[in-house]
């Protein structure tokens, strides 16, 4: 199984719910990052990944600026690969669970041919791999259009949306962030709801607290048919 991990947008806790997710799969597990931008000082999701579950991280592709990888390898004159590159090189992995964290949100250029995460999933969906993807989403105001718009974009395009995960759940959730709890069931399935803060972790402290994170969103952890 290949579960590709999405953001409604940069910044709503992607690299804590992919970490969360790998830590709650079952046999043998890999994270990929393909491209990672913003890699200074040995910053890494894939490196925080790791940290927080002790699963194997990976990254293809890495770029010192913190930008859309095709403007940021521009910037930094270097080539890099096309979004089918990465797909053979996913299809091609053996472990039961492959979970890939995209750069950004669903639509961002992550080649220099406007290749994006949308095209990736669909080609792994193509080749006849396994595959899902899971939308990681904001709490508060505007996160019901912008999840609406990138779940909508992956469902037109004929791929398994296996449900949201909320990446960073306030310790006071307002009248907003209610709503948009029920209110987000209507369009996909929630699957985790993950406390904010909860990257601040340590690895066993992370570990024991995931499975709960899924248990509490009171969703069935099944794949959306296409």
């Amino acid at each position: 199984m290949i579960t590709v991990v999405t953001g409604t947008s940069t910044g709503v806790g992607k690299t804590v719910a992919t970490a969360a997710l790998a830590a709650t799969a079952t046999g043998s597990v890999v994270v990929v990052k393909p491209v990672q931008t913003g890699a200074i000082e040995g910053d890494s999701d894939a490196r925080e990944v790791t940290r927080l579950t002790g699963v194997e991280s990976v990254e293809w592709t890495v770029l010192e600026e913190p930008l859309a990888p095709d403007t940021a390898a521009r910037l930094e004159g270097v080539a890099i690969p096309a979004v089918a590159t990465y797909a053979a090189r996913l299809a091609g992995l053996t472990q039961d669970t492959v979970v890939v964290e995209g750069a950004g949100g669903l639509l961002v250029r992550l080649d220099a041919e406007g290749g994006t995460l949308l095209d990736l999933a669909e080609g792994l969906a193509h080749s006849g791999a396994e595959v899902e993807v899971v939308v990681v989403v904001a709490a508060g105001l505007g996160t019901l259009n912008h999840t609406e718009l990138t779940v909508n974009a992956l469902r037109a395009r004929g791929v398994a949306v296996r449900g949201l995960v909320l990446g960073a759940w306030p310790a006071e959730p307002g009248l907003a962030e209610r709503c948009n709890l029920e209110d987000l069931q209507r369009i996909a399935p929630v699957l985790a709801v993950i406390p904010d803060g909860a990257g601040a972790l340590e690895r066993e402290a992370f570990v024991a607290a995931a499975p709960g994170w899924f248990s509490a969103a009171g969703a069935p952890r099944r794949r959306e048919s296409s």
